[in-house]
């Protein structure tokens, strides 16, 4: 059995960086590709069939490669990157992470880069820029509030829009919260919750605060936006599948000239009564051919949260799959005995 050997120059802190506590992130490549990774004096082994040596040497170069530009390498990246080679099969694969890394859209507060994390983030930070209505669908997770919250605040900086208005339906997740105390900002200030967080992370609280007390920055519900009419703004309606048909259509109308539109949502994770009709899933069927209007479809891959999010949305993609699959068959079987 044909075997192989390549080695792979890294200075002491970067080898820190690319093998993780305990080495954890190098064991994963090695079980992922099959092979053995040693380090002796500063210098990567990778020990194993050729193909596989070819593979596991793509994935390290690509995460010394993050670690030289400066960055943590964490978890979310050795698993893209393995899931990236893996996909390629035996096709060349390009330096995707490093071409990645190199769209920074703003930094937060702290000082922080803020930068999509995988091939459908940068797909969907280029439609943006791009487009003037994006649709952004996919599980959570997966950076869809925040990235566009980071490309209108980069905007409003730039002067390209004069405000920012953030918006969501307000309707509990899966529970009645009954009646709640304070004044109506106080009633609705929960479900707008999300947005502030985003807000105050890449803003700060301090320049929010100004912001939004000069009228630039609006977080409000989507019903504050029926008779209006946007322009000039950058406009986030997040968590548009638990809007209605006729919500969405209003939402939309309300566009003005100079604006900039990005329309965020999770068909799986509905809180409308049962029977209702999403305004996302109309509005996907409905816009799909309209120019200027791109439609961004994130999924499990995308997530950039602990590891085991993506295990859980992937995990439950798999059980609603089966379901439907389940569900016609079962149909198709009443059918015949008819």
């Amino acid at each position: 059995m044909e075997m192989s050997e390549c080695r792979i120059h890294l200075p002491a802190e970067h080898m820190r960086n690319v093998f993780g506590q305990y080495d954890s992130y190098m064991k994963k490549i090695e079980r992922s590709f099959e092979v053995t990774v040693i380090d002796r004096d500063g210098e990567i082994r990778i020990a194993g069939k050729p193909a596989r040596v070819r593979r596991a040497e793509h994935v390290i170069k690509q995460l010394a490669g993050l670690s030289e530009r400066g960055n943590v390498i964490q978890e979310q990246n050795v698993d893209y990157a393995i899931a990236m080679e893996m996909e390629a099969g035996t096709k060349e694969q390009d330096d995707i992470l490093i071409e990645i890394d190199n769209d920074c859209i703003c930094h937060t507060v702290s000082g922080k880069p803020i930068k999509p994390k995988t091939l459908g983030q940068k797909k969907y930070v280029d439609a943006i820029r791009d487009n003037m209505i994006v649709f952004g669908l996919g599980p959570a997770g997966t950076g869809k509030t925040y990235l566009a919250m980071a490309m209108a605040i980069t905007a409003f900086k730039r002067e390209e829009v004069s405000r920012i208005i953030l918006t969501r339906p307000a309707i509990e997740a899966g529970e009645k919260l009954g009646f709640l105390p304070g004044d109506l900002q106080s009633k609705v200030d929960p479900y707008l919750r999300p947005l502030y967080d985003a807000l105050y992370q890449i803003m700060g609280a301090e320049s929010f605060a100004k912001n939004m007390e000069k009228g630039l920055i609006e977080v409000a519900p989507l019903a504050y936006m029926r008779g209006r009419t946007l322009d000039n703004a950058y406009i986030i309606l997040d968590e548009a599948q638990n809007t209605t048909p006729a919500q969405m259509k209003m939402f939309l109308t309300r566009i003005g000239f100079g604006s900039k539109v990005v329309v965020t949502g999770d068909a799986s994770q509905k809180d409308l009564m049962p029977g209702a009709v999403s305004g996302l899933d109309v509005a996907v069927k409905v816009l799909g051919k309209i120019g200027d209007i791109a439609f961004c479809k994130l999924t499990s891959k995308d997530v950039v949260r602990h590891p085991l999010v993506q295990k859980i949305v992937q995990a439950y993609e798999d059980y609603e799959e089966k379901s439907v699959r389940r569900h016609a068959g079962n149909r198709g079987s009443r059918e015949k005995r008819r």
